[in-house]
């Protein structure tokens, strides 16, 4: 298969990803506008309990993320007994996870929204405490369908989920003026709204798995499963499974996540204005991000498909991933050194705030082309297996962004964007290494054309007559 097919694939799976992430970022911020008519308070307590569901989410992406890629690859290797097996261990572990989260953090509500108001929480606190009682217990609906996103994805539908996104946030919309404004529910409407949006959609997204092809021959392997029990593994060991590939996707995620908070710490010791500067500049740089983590998912999901199928093509699917995402970087640093300043007077800012983000934004494009490749490249390592060296890279990486950026701040919001340059120059530096070490076929397997990985089930009989 030649490179124009990959990039063509490759893009075909992306732009949903993309538009998916979108709807949610976009959701989010007219959700706050609306929030924003009761008040500072109000504002303060929904940012920080979203802020606290981001976090969340990077929990149950032990189970999306593992499940998109053994479904995947077990889709490659025309397994519908492995392909089985991945979906239930998505499910298992959403059905252990889910209970801890949800129970345990309706029970400290209190507490946790203490927590992350600091000192007395003023006004916010009972207000985060409300928003927390109804958030947590339907964090439910929010995990299961990040499940049902894994699950379809792994069998090649991206279109699905990005559909189920906009229709959540969309129906978020509509109805947080009504509980909002017009129950006079304030805090806990918005609330509602969420939850309600996100379960209308889940149930939608239950619906989607049973129409889907793949899925359906998979549940009709059941039988044949259960005729032959030393194929079918126990539910435990589908949970492990799923656990050991989505465990390091899920670090990195939470790692990433940890550092832009504890980045915000050190970005205020320069002052008010450039924290506020900051604020702003990283939400409008989410419309770049979102795009490279579209083509970072789309690489996890044809490496691993192509690997079940006995192929090895990492070193040319890595190639057109770099292609992609370094052009959607470029880009990026093109539209924020020429739009800077119009960017932040589009988000309402002025003054001191408008005039420090838009430095920031200038400055911030060498990075974003290199966060544009690692993160892509990083597909291509999820989806062969090798997620566990990068979420080790991603820990290091950030670990010296944070201390890079403390002696630098010297220099202001300029000096954190070098320390953020600096830190992914070496991350991506890494990342090429290895790539190099593990990507590129050896003339032995091109002559074989034998995968370098095990396969999603090596008993598997489609597996044995690629093998044979």
């Amino acid at each position: 298969m030649g490179a124009a097919e990959h990039r063509r694939r490759l893009v075909s799976l992306a732009y949903p990803v993309y538009f998916e992430l979108l709807a949610g970022v976009t959701a989010g911020i007219i959700n706050m506008v609306w929030v924003a008519r009761l008040g500072g308070s109000a504002v303060a307590a929904v940012a920080v309990a979203t802020n606290v569901e981001n976090v969340l989410l990077g929990v149950i992406l032990v189970a999306g993320s593992g499940t998109t890629v053994l479904v995947a690859r077990a889709r490659g290797a025309e397994d519908p007994a492995a392909v089985r097996s991945a979906v239930r261990g998505g499910w298992a572990l959403w059905a252990l996870v889910t209970p801890v989260v949800a129970i345990g953090g309706y029970l400290c509500r209190a507490p946790l929204a203490h927590l992350v108001l600091g000192g007395s929480g003023g006004d916010s606190l009972p207000l985060a405490t409300g928003y927390f009682a109804i958030a947590l217990p339907g964090i439910a609906a929010l995990f299961a369908t990040n499940v049902v996103d894994g699950i379809l994805k792994g069998a090649g539908d991206t279109r699905t989920p990005m559909k189920l996104a906009i229709l959540a946030n969309g129906l978020v919309l509509g109805l947080d003026p009504l509980f909002i404004l017009g129950f006079g529910l304030g805090v806990r409407g918005a609330a509602i709204a969420t939850v309600l949006g996100r379960t209308v959609a889940l149930i939608c997204g239950l619906a989607a798995l049973r129409r889907n092809g793949v899925l359906r021959q998979a549940a009709q392997a059941a039988q044949a499963a259960q005729a032959a029990p030393h194929r079918a593994g126990s539910l435990s060991t589908d949970a492990r499974r799923t656990a050991a590939t989505g465990l390091p996707m899920s670090a990195d995620f939470v790692t990433r996540m940890a550092g832009a908070l504890a980045l915000v710490a050190i970005v205020a010791r320069i002052g008010v204005s450039e924290v506020a500067a900051y604020g702003i500049a990283t939400k409008a740089m989410y419309v770049a991000t979102m795009a490279f983590y579209a083509v970072r998912q789309a690489a996890a999901i044809r490496t691993a498909h192509l690997l079940g199928a006995g192929r090895d093509e990492r070193w040319v699917i890595g190639r057109q991933v770099l292609l992609l995402a370094g052009s959607l970087g470029f880009t990026a640093l093109l539209v924020l050194l020429a739009a800077g300043p119009w960017i932040m007077r589009a988000f309402g800012s002025e003054g001191a705030v408008a005039g420090a983000g838009a430095l920031y934004l200038r400055c911030l494009g060498p990075y974003l082309v290199l966060l544009a490749c690692f993160i892509a490249l990083g597909g291509v390592f999820e989806g062969s297996g090798g997620s566990a060296a990068l979420a080790r890279v991603t820990v290091c990486g950030v670990t010296l962004q944070l201390a890079l950026a403390y002696c630098l701040s010297g220099w202001g919001l300029p000096g954190i964007c070098l320390a953020m340059a600096l830190a992914m120059a070496l991350q991506c530096a890494a990342v090429a290494r290895m790539y190099r070490r593990t990507a590129h076929p050896t003339v032995t397997d091109r002559d074989s054309g034998q995968p370098k990985i095990a396969l999603a089930n090596p008993h598997s009989p489609s597996s044995a007559n690629r093998l044979a």
